[in-house]
């Protein structure tokens, strides 16, 4: 499925971009092939490619291709990027790490 939009959100398998409902999905991984303003999820791991404004789930990985604009905020995962981080990371249970190297290994984008 390929989505276009500036504010995405996945909450129990519905997506709604920029306030539609488009579609139900299944997996545990949401890959986004550029970059966006806003992401909100529940229990999936999330690898943006380009640079993301702010990126919120309740337990899965973090990996951002580009920089964070805002902050990151996930319970249980590890968040890694290549970029810079322009606001505040919070994880529970889980590695932090950015710029260079850091933003390597988990889904090496």
């Amino acid at each position: 499925m390929n989505i276009r939009g500036q504010s995405i959100t996945i909450i129990n398998g519905v997506v709604t971009v920029d306030g539609v409902v488009v579609d139900n999905v299944a997996g545990k991984t949401i890959n986004v092939a550029g970059g966006c303003q806003n992401l909100v999820t529940d229990c999936v791991d999330i690898v943006v490619h380009g640079d993301v404004g702010s990126i919120t789930t309740t337990s899965g990985d973090v990996s951002v291709g580009g920089s964070v604009g805002g902050s990151i905020k996930t319970i249980s995962g590890d968040v890694v990027a290549k970029g810079t981080l322009s606001g505040a990371v919070s994880t529970i249970s889980g590695d932090i790490g950015f710029g260079g190297a850091a933003g390597r290994g988990m889904y090496d984008l």
